[in-house]
């Protein structure tokens, strides 16, 4: 059915299965348009695929180990691919190449843990200045260089732990107010692009947070903690750290210190299960987790706008849950199994048939039909044949691109005239709306 025919205000969550897609990936995350899908493979591949026609359309293959993360620009153009051997490659989607043409790549000293866009960014002339990059030493880097993540004690417990909160410190850049980025142990807020530590924040009682999600407006946070509780918080607005004039003033500066307490919690009463991923609907008022059951594919789904009362439990099987991502724009999920293969979810639409013709009613039974005077009149042939031969005469694009640039929308305009953004406006931009992607056919060999 066309999307444009649903009711918009019965956008709910997913209840089944749409389709399979058999992949050999550990996770896989959707575009900001909602038309492709990227998988990241053990053997350091990236593939992408078309939602549509349900095959790969690019192979992102320049890493030599695992990749440990994707990440979509701002326009869907250029892809990010993270790998653990050191690297991180920027693809360029709109080169009629298949891999795409490597538009960056940049090498650290150790593996890179994760990376991410800035949520603002479309610039490529100076690609260092688009990305968060957190590797396992551990440091984190932005546009303005390396900075440490905190950790006074050199024990190796506290290493461990750092190491392991730096996987998350680069998911509030996809908050729909990039302007702070968040670490844990405990939780730390800094404000990029000047990396200034402004809060700190103690959650009683949730041990060593494994993962932090935001909703698309920024202000709503979910943790996922050791001990196999999701918690969710209301984050206060943060005022922003005056300009220094020295550094003495600037380190002078305090540093906000309070207790944050959610306000919902979520687990499994029954199972006591660990969660390995979450995500947020695009509007924000469902909440999805996946399990860390060894035995099935479970997702729970939590409604946040009915007081986060638990909606339902999305079972896909026996294979367990890796990754959990939810779509930009509708009630759709993609969730990655330990066999590689990737399950989208879908909730089923019934269709309106009535929607087709502004005469059309549905019938419940069996009517008589009276017929119009002049509707199955026959038309003049000279007519049809005329109307024929000018759609025949019509250019139809072969080799042309992918477009629909009324879906590639732009998903984070908060913020629009701040100057904590100006970083990220001064080069001129490829990354637009109305690029295309290029269509390759290969004869002979199939899409995996």
């Amino acid at each position: 059915m066309n999307a444009s025919l649903f009711n918009p205000f019965a956008i709910t969550h997913p209840t089944s299965i749409q389709t399979s897609l058999v992949s050999g990936a550990s996770f896989a995350r959707f575009d900001p348009s909602g038309k492709l899908l990227a998988a990241g493979r053990p053997d350091g591949t990236g593939v992408i695929w078309d939602l549509d026609t349900r095959a790969p359309v690019r192979w992102c293959d320049g890493h030599v180990k695992g990749i440990t993360a994707i990440d979509w620009s701002r326009n869907s153009r250029f892809i990010l691919t993270a790998s653990k051997d050191w690297n991180i490659i920027i693809w360029d989607l709109a080169s009629s190449s298949d891999p795409p043409r490597r538009h960056t790549t940049i090498r650290f000293d150790a593996p890179v843990v994760t990376a991410s866009f800035h949520p603002r960014n479309r610039w490529e002339d100076v690609p260092d200045r688009w990305s968060l990059v957190v590797t396992t030493s551990p440091a984190a880097y932005s546009h303005r260089g390396r900075f440490e993540l905190d950790g006074e004690d050199d024990s190796e417990e506290k290493r461990s732990t750092v190491s392991f909160a730096s996987t998350i410190a680069s998911k509030a850049f996809e908050s729909a107010t990039p302007q702070h980025l968040f670490t844990s142990m405990p939780m730390q807020l800094m404000v990029p692009p000047i990396v200034k530590l402004i809060a700190r924040h103690r959650i009683a009682g949730a041990g060593v947070i494994k993962g932090l999600e935001f909703a698309k407006g920024g202000r709503r946070l979910a943790t996922n903690s050791s001990d196999r509780t999701i918690r969710q918080f209301t984050l206060p607005i943060y005022s922003p750290p005056p300009e220094p004039s020295t550094i003495e003033e600037s380190n002078n500066f305090p540093v906000l210190e309070t207790d944050l307490e959610p306000t919902h919690r979520f687990n499994d009463p029954i199972s006591k299960v660990a969660w390995h991923a979450m995500s947020y609907s695009p509007d924000g008022e469902w909440l999805a987790g996946g399990a860390a059951d060894p035995a099935t594919h479970k997702i729970y789904i939590w409604d946040i706008s009915n007081d986060g009362q638990f909606a339902s439990a999305l079972e896909g099987g026996r294979e367990p849950l890796l990754h959990v991502h939810w779509h930009p724009h509708g009630p759709r999920l993609a969730s990655t199994t330990n066999q590689g293969d990737i399950l989208v979810w879908h909730c089923p639409t019934p269709e309106r048939w009535g929607a087709f013709a502004g005469g059309f009613e549905e019938a419940d039974e069996n009517v008589w039909y009276e017929e119009g005077e002049s509707e199955f009149d026959l038309e003049d042939e000279t007519e049809l044949a005329l109307r024929k031969k000018l759609q025949e005469d019509e250019g139809v694009d072969i080799v042309g691109g992918i477009e629909d640039s009324g879906l590639l929308t732009t998903s984070n305009e908060v913020g629009l005239g701040d100057p904590d953004f100006e970083w990220a406006d001064e080069e001129g931009e490829l990354d637009h709306q109305n690029w295309k992607m290029k269509i390759i056919m290969v004869d002979g060999e199939d899409g995996y």
